[in-house]
């Protein structure tokens, strides 16, 4: 088995880490035995994405963002056509952005890329600092760290998560993320995967899902690093707040 993952403009897309969901996604196949090829899509630069299983599209600052934007305009329909046809999606804070209708800023407006019916619009004060989710696709609680002046509106899917502590998509909603078929948007940093092995193999097996057609169940190992990582996070989290 093998699978194909794309990174989207790192050039411009990589803030707070985000290439370090493209590592955790590679050993995790890596260890198991399973081939790896990461493509990086700099900008400029054609996609491909009936060659890809997986694609990550990171954060970016406003001028990033909308420069992502206008590259991948062009690559839209079969970019939506890979999403529809069940392709794997981590989109994270800038990319999820992107990923709706459009990102309202303080001074202009990016056009998004209406794959998902989702908008953001900005508002006075970031929302910053470490969050906690509940997610349905983990036992474990979701850890990460949120930075982002964009308010995303996204009540017509289900969200990656209850927020537990934090802010989440907007203050005071209670929800973060979004899942929408094989797309995962969320406004988590950190990187997200390596402290979430869970979502990590979820990505993982419904990208070996769609490519082998069937279903796939990936060998467990030890993650007792990753665990404390995550379980430190929780104790310190819930501690100072409750």
């Amino acid at each position: 088995m093998k699978l194909t993952i794309g990174h989207l403009y790192p050039d411009l897309l990589n803030l707070y880490g985000d290439r370090g969901n493209i590592c955790c996604l590679r050993k995790r196949l890596e260890w198991r035995g399973i081939k790896v090829q990461v493509k990086a899509v700099c900008s400029g630069e054609r996609v491909d994405f009936t060659g890809m299983d997986i694609v990550l599209l990171g954060g970016g600052s406003d001028r990033e963002q909308a420069l992502a934007c206008r590259y991948l305009k062009k690559e839209e329909k079969n970019f939506r056509d890979y999403v529809e046809d069940a392709g794997v999606v981590l989109a994270v804070c800038g990319g999820y952005q992107l990923l709706g209708k459009y990102y309202k800023t303080e001074r202009d407006r990016i056009e998004g890329l209406n794959i998902l019916d989702i908008y953001t619009e900005w508002e006075p004060g970031r929302l910053t600092g470490d969050i906690i989710l509940d997610s349905p696709l983990c036992l474990n609680p979701v850890v990460g760290f949120e930075n982002h002046g964009g308010r995303t509106f996204a009540e017509k899917y289900q969200p990656l998560g209850r927020v537990i502590c934090g802010h989440g998509n907007r203050e005071n909603c209670g929800w973060e993320g979004v899942l929408y078929k094989n797309v995962m948007g969320t406004y988590l940093h950190g990187p997200l995967l390596p402290k979430n092995p869970e979502l990590c193999d979820f990505l993982l097996e419904r990208a070996l899902a769609r490519k082998y057609r069937g279903t796939i169940k990936l060998p467990e190992l030890s993650d007792e690093p990753e665990y404390r990582a995550n379980h430190y996070m929780v104790q310190r989290l819930t501690s100072k707040y409750f």
